[in-house]
């Protein structure tokens, strides 16, 4: 039995909806398997449903969908007047999806439930228009979070730990885990396999599955989409200027601005805004750049060896927290703040909480930031660090990076 996922779970809500479930993501995170729990789940629990599962690599099926999705009605026998569960795994590979889906959801809302996956979600982009609008749901499916790593590791009881309450024992077991988790990430696949094998599999990944992106996507100089991602793994947590890649690798910056689409719409990279109030002081348009996965940030750094031992440790450490906020926030909602002075705070939640990510920590440190707490005083500010030896710096919270 496959291990439950959280958005498996989370999904089960919206199944008596009249919603189009949509589940978004990488490939290779894991989207077939999360259909293939919920359908389980159903013909478990609503033993009166007719489920169907439909995987659209098929080329058969995938030509008679094309041709007319009512030949939808050729391929499973579908009776009307008891609710239907629709599966449809790749979705991306209709030549209309939005107008397959809108066509459904039109005529047969009630009746037909549709559930699909997609990968290289900047295919979905350009076909679901906005004829989906109030018709569909998407989940944005990642890498494991750390509590998902924690259950594939088989530390289930672990996993549902409130991180902030346990023993010495279990937060050194913690640890040893989450320096795993920053140098390896969340591939299921990866997760899974003796450490002596994590580097092949995310080879695999890198070089046939982000192919199959490259190859959908029209670009034509691979070499320069994998320069680029190299370039952006060594420079995670950084101001990324689009004008100073583009020099770089001696193509046109709209060409950058391409190709950093498709890596985010891919779920391979995020890129995080600004947050300012005061636009003057404040406001700089450049994005920051994080992975979404850290094993594959490493692959393309080429290093794969524990935290103390990197001279990366600080980025590595700051994309690790970012990849633990995406959790609990929607990626809009995850901001850094500097000013034009240069000025810094790592990360700003929704407005409402801040924090820095540390190495290591100084008692002095505490004056650099005097100047958001300032501007801010009603948003509080946490540092993160993997070595405190204190609950707190003056004023300030030490939290571990998967106590948030």
């Amino acid at each position: 039995m496959s291990i439950i996922r959280d958005i498996t779970v989370k999904a089960q809500k919206y199944l008596s909806s009249d919603e189009i479930l949509l589940f978004v993501g990488a490939r290779q995170v894991g989207k077939t398997t999360i259909l293939k729990q919920i359908q389980g789940q159903i013909q478990l629990k609503q033993t009166d449903k007719t489920v169907y599962f439909l995987n659209l690599e098929d080329p058969q099926y995938l030509e008679l969908l094309n041709e007319s999705p009512k030949n939808l009605f050729k391929i499973f026998t579908i009776d009307l007047t008891n609710k239907t569960f629709l599966f449809l795994d790749e979705i991306q590979y209709l030549e209309n999806p939005s107008n397959f889906l809108k066509f459904f959801y039109d005529e047969y809302k009630g009746k037909i439930k549709i559930l699909a996956s997609g990968s290289s979600a900047f295919y979905i982009d350009k076909k679901f228009n906005d004829s989906l609008a109030g018709r569909k749901r998407i989940f944005n499916v990642y890498t494991l979070s750390f509590r998902e790593f924690l259950r594939f590791k088989g530390e289930e009881d672990l996993a549902q730990k409130d991180f902030k309450k346990h023993s010495l024992s279990e937060e050194e077991k913690i640890a040893i885990y989450y320096n795993e988790y920053l140098i390896y990430g969340g591939y299921p696949r990866v997760v899974l396999v003796p450490i002596e094998e994590k580097i092949n599999e995310l080879r695999e990944i890198a070089f046939s599955y982000i192919k199959k992106d490259i190859y959908e996507a029209n670009i034509r100089q691979e070499d320069v989409f994998y320069r680029l991602f190299k370039i952006l793994a060594s420079q995670v947590g950084n101001l990324l200027n689009s004008h100073e890649l583009a020099l770089t690798l001696g193509v046109s910056k709209t060409a950058i601005d391409n190709y950093l689409y498709v890596m985010s719409k891919s779920f391979h990279i995020q890129l995080i805004r600004p947050f300012f109030q005061n636009i003057r002081k404040e406001l700089t348009k450049m994005p920051k750049v994080y992975f979404s996965d850290l094993g594959l940030r490493n692959f393309f750094v080429n290093n794969f060896d524990g935290m103390e031992a990197r001279n990366d440790k600080g980025a590595l450490l700051e994309n690790g927290f970012f990849r633990q906020l995406l959790e609990n926030y929607e990626i809009d909602d995850i901001n850094f703040w500097r000013t034009t002075s240069q000025n810094e705070v790592d990360f700003v939640t929704g407005g409402k909480m801040a924090f820095e990510v540390k190495t290591g920590l100084l008692k002095g440190q505490k004056s650099k930031y005097k100047i958001f707490v300032k501007a801010y005083p009603e948003i509080p500010l946490s540092f993160v660090t993997l070595d405190n030896k204190s609950a707190k710096i003056g004023n300030f919270p030490i939290l571990k990076p998967w106590e948030v």
